[in-house]
């Protein structure tokens, strides 16, 4: 087997692992289980291949940073 080939196998699982964990994640969303955890960990797998995939992580920390700063604002701020 040649290097290009193995790469290629390599790329393939990577994505096929990203997109299986993405869909998992979605469908534990309705189903018991950690869906949130698995979709963002499908993302990461995909944003090494996809711009798509990256665009959607960085936002989704971005989003989530947000939220844990409202529900749980800094100790030092004065309110």
């Amino acid at each position: 087997m040649s290097l290009e080939t193995v790469q290629q196998v390599k790329r393939f699982s990577k994505i096929f692992a990203g997109f299986t964990l993405l869909f998992v994640g979605v469908v534990m969303l309705v189903t018991p289980g950690p869906g949130w955890p698995a979709i963002i960990g499908g993302l990461a797998m995909l944003a090494a291949e996809f711009v798509w995939a990256r665009r959607l992580l960085n936002r989704l920390k971005s989003e989530g940073e947000r939220l844990r700063q409202t529900v749980m604002p800094p100790w030092n701020s004065k309110a």
